[in-house]
């Protein structure tokens, strides 16, 4: 019992070390010397983000949830879903068509998703509304999405898709409507799997499925399609749940 009390916080911890290494990454970036570490720090984001998914999976199954877990969750949740995708943005931002003319500190404003991660992350700890649903764009789901546009910017023989992940003024838009997703008052339903039962998760697991060949059709590209998609069917559910009241 005891090494099963501590292996959902072991998995988090893992998560935390995921973020870890994608910032690392990141920081390490250069086109010349290491073009693959924008890749190998979405991949670990990917990682991190899988054992998230689970840490809290394992807590439940072997009935050690407590607050402990919970504040750890949040604390890794915050480097590898704020830090990272923060980061990710003022690369885009610094790297971004007439960059020069908006002042050294224009990139930095990448940062302010790491700020509404870390609101988001400290209302979710609090807000009892979100024991089985989300109230908000999850942080992880807003990491997959801006660290996929980096990327997609690296990876896209497209002219259109890079003049577009070079435009300032829509990496400015991308992130405050990131900052404003996060905390929004939007009803968005839970990816986690919560238990073995396929009944009990259709929903997320048939979503899950989507997600998985979508991506493997689409590559990079198909993430940020996902996101969008999970967003637009929540809201598609919510209204048919008012319709039905």
């Amino acid at each position: 019992m005891t090494i099963k009390k501590h292996i959902p916080n072991f998995i988090t911890l893992l998560n935390l070390a995921s973020g870890c290494v994608a910032i690392i990454l990141l920081s390490q970036y250069d086109y010349q010397t290491a073009p693959r570490n924008i890749e190998y720090a979405f991949y670990f984001v990917c990682l991190g983000i899988f054992l998230d998914f689970f840490d809290g999976f394992f807590a439940r199954l072997f009935n050690v949830t407590g607050e402990l877990g919970l504040q750890l969750d949040s604390l890794a949740d915050m480097v590898t879903s704020g830090v990272a995708p923060g980061f990710a943005m003022y690369l885009l931002l610094a790297d971004a068509e007439n960059v020069a003319e908006f002042g050294s500190f224009f990139p930095f404003l990448g940062f302010i998703i790491t700020l509404g991660s870390a609101y988001r992350l400290a209302k979710f700890n609090i807000d009892t509304r979100q024991t089985t649903s989300f109230i908000g764009l999850p942080t992880p789901a807003n990491a997959l999405f801006i660290m996929s546009l980096l990327v997609i910017k690296l990876t896209s023989d497209s002219l259109i898709v890079l003049e577009i992940l070079i435009n300032p003024y829509f990496l400015l838009v991308v992130t405050a409507l990131s900052a404003y997703m996060l905390n929004a008052e939007i009803p968005l339903f839970s990816l986690k799997v919560k238990s073995p039962s396929f009944a009990k998760n259709k929903l997320q697991i048939l979503f899950l499925l989507f997600s998985a060949a979508l991506i493997l059709l689409l590559g990079f590209a198909g993430v940020p399609i996902v996101i969008l998609s999970y967003v637009a069917l929540s809201v598609i559910l919510n209204k048919s749940k008012r319709a039905d009241v």
